[in-house]
């Protein structure tokens, strides 16, 4: 299960970047992760806790934003959204596609974080 280290790392990155800007406490990460990733959600929420355990993110949330797979198709010159990552063929005219534009991403995009007056503020990440 390689979502554990995943989720290390994830946890080692927000905790680096709430220190950078001062804050104690983390109480949420928001996550962009795109169905190409090779990442079970699942998984990685359930290690996202064990991760988190004695860290400043122990007790903060993982919240993550599915993202799809968007191809460029050559014949209808536009970007088409996949229905499913089991055929890469435009959905319009059923043309294949090797030309991904959207799908791989594991993005940490922002951090929910508390100050001294414990006032939810949300940090970019």
């Amino acid at each position: 299960m390689h979502e554990l280290s995943i989720a290390y790392s994830l946890v080692r990155a927000a905790d680096a970047a709430a220190r950078d800007f001062g804050y104690s406490e983390v109480s949420a990460v928001h996550l962009r992760l795109g169905a190409l990733s090779g990442i079970a959600k699942d998984a990685l929420l359930f290690s996202y806790d064990l991760a988190t355990e004695g860290s400043r993110l122990a007790g903060s949330r993982l919240l993550i934003e599915d993202v799809p797979v968007i191809i460029f198709c050559e014949q209808c010159q536009t970007e088409q959204v996949l229905p499913s990552i089991q055929h890469f063929r435009c959905p319009v005219c059923n043309i294949p596609s090797a030309d991904i534009r959207q799908g791989r991403e594991l993005d940490i995009v922002g951090l929910e974080v508390r100050d001294e007056l414990t006032t939810p503020t949300t940090t970019p990440a």
